[in-house]
């Protein structure tokens, strides 16, 4: 059967290779705000009618579904879903060498489409589970991030090799390559294959301008600013997994003489290289010096992350706001009473839902603030507590505080920061309510990022790439009180959309967070102005709110995200 792509495979595409891609609670195939972005750039894309094509993998067993037992001890499980469900299996495959047996590559195909233009953008979601693989190579696209640096190096082979032979399979022209972090670094070595003239004098003049042609296909946008976060993979281990089907003496000279370093391969392939937020475009540079590195502040896709009561009024008052986000620059057209009584919406069925699971006995009248991120040390969840005296004294009966977050199945400190919040929830109790909920995933996302008065962030100076979070936070009138550090440098002005944590930010080298120092500032900010506002200022809180969908939402979403990829990186 030949599936029919329309008109886009006779036209020039954009690839978008991620390594997760996230869009549905039931498609677990995502693990956290690197798959969601994937996701909501998509479906912006769609909405844009923009030529592009994705390319992932399945991840059968997903990332994993967490539970919690009563002293927040995390147990982790497959999260296994059956892919017919819901997309199509394509009969063309792909073949690629991996520990120098065939391996099959099959995919399946889900658009995501934009309801009233109609215009789709096609998703190949990749899978080794086929009979004819060896066992071994069935399992390779079964865990999100599971597995040694074998299985990791398996799976890069997969997305980006054997994902650049079937959109050539496909029949597909692409015009460019667009690479969501290192994993689809490999996609380079086909290219490479593909505008090679002579492989053994890989450094003449000829083959210079190879590698030239093929930098002018790739965009590379880097996520992460800290070291760990980069792939390396020793080359005896290249070696035994991939294969020498290109030299080594190219691979060195390109992704790093030491060890195969996925973020240098893609960037010494790639004419346009970018970090997620102006201030992550400057640590890069600092990271990785001589690269003329970009920078593109990430979004969010308005729709998507819009909770149903808001939706209504931005309807009624803002008409076209989901297609033109620009238009939430009106948002003073709305009344306050219909502002907040959609807020308060909003918060009882977040609190009812949180009573229903927890029997935690919130309520509608208390300042609620919500903290929901991947569980691990530099995120500081735990920030809130450093000095629990103080905090019992100033927020008895004034505040509740909702987690939420998943700890990698490896990282036992980031276990150790949810036992942590459970155990001071019990020190708590009579004092403040506190409730960590289990398995975050979309839709728990969508009910906090809607129902709490306030999003808390408090990462570790300058490890927060961009953070998104808070960009739903606000596209529902909900405030930030955020260290600054990614985005919200750019989104922050200072009792109007939202409040800071600790000192402001060097423009080149940052400063490293201080716990005491961003601690005690978090507990000023919280006494003496946040619940201040909420509780005696309710129509300067309103205000707020507006100010943070006028001026955050207006700009911090995955439209005007993907206008300035068009322009600078796609056709620039």
């Amino acid at each position: 059967m030949a599936v029919n792509f329309q008109a886009i495979v006779s036209n020039p595409q954009i690839a978008y290779f991620s390594m997760e891609i996230g869009f549905r609670n039931d498609i677990p195939t995502y693990s956290g705000g690197l798959g969601i972005l994937a996701g909501d750039t998509i479906k912006s894309a769609a909405d844009l009618n923009l030529p592009m094509v994705a390319v992932t993998l399945i991840h059968r067993k997903g990332y994993f579904r967490q539970e919690l037992d009563r002293e927040g001890r995390q147990t982790e499980y497959p999260e296994e879903w059956n892919p017919a469900d819901h997309m199509e299996l394509l009969p063309q495959k792909a073949r690629i060498k991996i520990e120098g047996r065939d391996v099959t590559v099959q995919a399946w195909l889900y658009y995501i489409a934009n309801p009233l233009t109609k215009w789709k953008i096609p998703v190949f979601f990749l899978d080794t589970d086929i009979p004819e693989n060896a066992q071994p190579d069935r399992e390779i696209t079964h865990y999100l991030y599971g597995g040694d640096s074998r299985y990791r190096l398996k799976q890069e082979i997969a997305l980006g090799r054997a994902g650049f032979l079937l959109l050539k399979t496909l029949g597909f022209t692409m015009k460019k390559y667009h690479m969501n972090e290192g994993h689809a670094a490999l996609l380079t070595i086909e290219l490479l294959l593909r505008h090679k003239r002579d492989i053994e004098s890989v450094w003449d003049e000829k083959e210079v301008w190879d590698i030239e042609r093929v930098k002018d296909l790739c965009v590379f946008t880097t996520h992460t600013p800290v070291e760990a976060g980069h792939d390396k993979f020793p080359y005896e281990l290249v070696g035994e997994v991939m294969g020498e089907d290109i030299s080594f003496d190219v691979l060195k000279a390109l992704g790093g003489a030491d060890r195969l370093n996925m973020t240098r391969l893609a960037m010494n392939l790639s004419n346009y290289i970018n970090g997620v937020a102006k201030k992550h475009g400057d640590v890069s540079k600092l990271m990785f010096p001589g690269y003329k590195i970009h920078a593109i502040t990430n979004g969010v896709h308005s729709f998507t992350w819009t909770c149903a009561n808001m939706a209504k009024l931005y309807d009624k008052y803002l008409p076209g706001w989901a297609n033109e986000p620009e238009f939430f620059v009106r948002v003073d057209k709305i009344p306050d009473a219909e502002l907040w009584a959609a807020h308060i919406e909003a918060k009882k069925s977040l609190i009812d839902y949180v009573n229903k699971l927890t029997g935690a006995g919130m309520d509608n009248e208390t300042l609620t603030i919500g903290f929901a991120r991947r569980a691990t040390s530099y995120k500081r969840a735990n920030l809130l507590f450093f000095d629990t005296d103080r905090l019992k004294k100033f927020g008895k009966g004034k505040l509740q505080i909702i987690y939420a977050g998943k700890a990698h199945p490896n990282d036992t400190d980031g276990k150790k920061n949810i036992e942590e919040i459970f155990r001071k929830a019990k020190d708590l109790k009579g004092h403040i309510k506190i409730v960590y909920l289990q398995n975050y995933g979309i839709e728990l996302a969508k009910k906090l990022v809607s129902g709490v008065d306030v999003w808390l962030n408090t990462p570790m100076r300058p490890l927060e790439a961009s953070g998104t979070s808070g960009m739903k936070a606000a596209h529902n009138g909900v405030v930030n009180l955020s260290v600054l550090d990614g985005w919200w440098i750019e989104g922050h002005m200072e009792g109007y959309t939202g409040w800071s944590i600790g000192p402001y930010p060097a423009e080149a080298a940052p400063a490293p967070s201080s716990d005491r120092v961003d601690a005690d500032d978090l507990y000023n900010k919280l006494e003496h102005e946040v619940m201040d506002m909420y509780y005696n200022k309710r129509a300067i809180w309103i205000h707020m709110m507006k100010n943070a969908i006028g001026k955050n939402a207006y700009y911090f979403n995955s439209h005007r995200m993907m206008r300035r990829y068009v322009t600078e990186a796609y056709i620039g």
